[in-house]
């Protein structure tokens, strides 16, 4: 089914109403032709860990995997941010960026998920290998933006939710999910170019409020909005990462300065640093993001437990 015509959607494509994200073919020739791409380690040693046990009161607790994925746990539920445990993200399994780490916690290890949030299609969010297991072994419910529904069901997905922005779903009365708008794009091989929406997600988990933001450039006057409607986040899982070269990235990809920024925006209580660190999609060194978090959040006076970099298989609480 066609979606009606929309503020960001035309009838075939969805856009962004502020401003074009999404880069064609001499972008990339251009960016290709240019790049100072900084050399990084070809392994990372982490020590992977089983996740916490869930909280046996209204809390909630954000365990980062690695990349975009975090294992979200309440009393009552169990949920993957676009879960990535591939070795790769590309169309292909024996090329394209690698993973330098491994996941924080094993796939093996993780408790029966009941919800998957899938930001966008994009194949460092959309993994379609760790899809399919969960799909095969979980049987959870799939919520992500619209368009989404043949390629999830194509993975195996029997229960799939698709939402247009400022839309929600509420799993229980203790659990509701709002799509929250973002500025990015969205493209996979075959097939073309913002077919489908993409976005971040919301949490409404009894008293604790979490936002996922997705993949995103900055935008102040989103993300107050998303603030406005949806309340400020106790917790805001915020991307520092894949944002150089600036005039290629800085329309989909925001950086570590402008995820503080963003921090401040949402009016977040705590922020947590994600999409950094496992693959490497773009030209700045590996540990950057996390150099130039430290500068921006001790330029804006903010602690590092206000905006904290976790360690893959980390946990925050809240």
């Amino acid at each position: 089914m066609t979606p009606p015509g929309s503020d960001h959607f035309n009838g075939k494509t969805f856009f962004n109403p502020s401003r074009r994200a999404e880069r064609g073919l001499l972008d990339v020739l251009r960016w290709q032709l240019t790049s100072r791409r900084a050399r990084w380690p070809r392994g990372v040693e982490i020590t992977p860990q089983p996740p916490p046990a869930p909280p046996r009161d209204d809390g909630a607790v954000a365990t980062w995997i690695n990349h975009a994925t975090f294992l979200l746990q309440t009393a009552r539920h169990r949920l993957l941010t676009d879960p990535v445990f591939s070795e790769r993200v590309s169309p292909v399994s024996w090329a394209g960026p690698r993973r330098v780490h491994a996941p924080g916690v094993p796939y093996d290890l993780l408790p029966p998920i009941d919800l998957v949030l899938l930001s966008h299609d994009h194949y460092d969010h959309c993994d379609l290998p760790s899809l399919q297991r969960l799909a095969r072994d979980h049987q959870p419910l799939f919520i992500a933006p619209l368009g989404h529904r043949a390629l999830l069901a194509g993975a195996g997905a029997k229960r799939v939710v698709e939402l247009d922005w400022w839309q929600s779903h509420a799993l229980t009365p203790n659990l509701t999910i709002t799509l929250t708008p973002a500025q990015h794009w969205s493209r996979r091989i075959p097939g073309g170019v913002n077919r489908r929406l993409w976005g971040g997600f919301y949490l409404h988990a009894g008293a604790r409020r979490v936002w996922f933001a997705g993949d995103s450039g900055y935008d102040e006057a989103l993300f107050r909005d998303i603030a406005r409607r949806c309340g400020a986040p106790d917790l805001a899982l915020i991307p520092i990462g894949a944002y150089e070269p600036r005039w290629f990235m800085q329309a989909a990809h925001m950086n570590p300065d402008e995820a503080v920024q963003t921090h401040r925006a949402c009016g977040a209580r705590r922020s947590v640093a994600m999409h950094w660190g496992a693959f490497q999609l773009t030209d700045e060194d590996r540990d950057a993001p996390v150099r130039a978090l430290a500068a921006a959040r001790s330029a804006a006076g903010l602690g590092p437990d206000e905006f904290h970099v976790p360690a893959p298989g980390e946990s925050v609480v809240i």
